[in-house]
């Protein structure tokens, strides 16, 4: 018998609706908020929305199969990560690497960025960590490493819509965080 509803994971969940809110806004104003969510290939440091695009990106997807994507995996593996890190921990993982991802695609590449995969990524990479002993590599993280971030290294020859770069750089940011954390 359920007692109540618990709002289990509040950075998670607080994420999850605000990329679902910018989408159906954006959807509602014939598509006129989108600039807000998506870094560009350069930046206005004298124009503050410019510069909020390098992290505000990660709230802007492009299509429903986009947004529910993304959504299903963040809200499969967030609220693990974020029992496990605490939601300040979780809270400061994702604007770091959205930080990262929107600063590098800037200073790398010519296309616009828009969209939380990064965020999955580092998700899928930092949730390998999660019973982890300090001094141990487990091998579930060897295992995803190889299997996602191998993935994309792969496709990231083809040319189609997809920022492979933000998915192995969030990948690269859940490891960086899973291994400062088990020093």
């Amino acid at each position: 018998m359920i007692k109540k509803v618990k709002f289990n994971s509040p950075v998670i969940l607080g994420f999850s609706l605000i990329c679902a809110g910018v989408f159906l806004l954006n959807k509602f104003s014939g598509d006129t908020l989108m600039p807000f969510f998506a870094v560009g290939n350069r930046i206005d440091i004298n124009n503050p929305f410019s510069v909020f695009t390098l992290v505000s990106h990660v709230f802007g997807h492009i299509s429903w199969d986009h947004l529910l994507g993304n959504l299903s995996f963040i809200l499969l593996i967030g609220p693990i990560v974020e029992e496990k890190y605490g939601s300040f921990q979780m809270a400061l993982m994702m604007f770091a690497t959205a930080l990262v991802t929107g600063i590098l695609n800037v200073l790398f590449f010519h296309t616009g960025l828009l969209g939380a995969s990064g965020i999955v990524f580092m998700l899928i990479l930092l949730v390998s960590f999660t019973n982890v002993q300090s001094g141990e590599i487990p091998i579930t993280f060897i295992l995803v490493a190889l299997l996602f971030v191998g993935k994309e290294l792969l496709q990231s020859v083809r040319a189609d819509q997809v920022s492979q770069f933000a998915h192995i750089i969030g990948g690269a940011c859940g490891s960086f965080f899973g291994f400062r954390r088990h020093k």
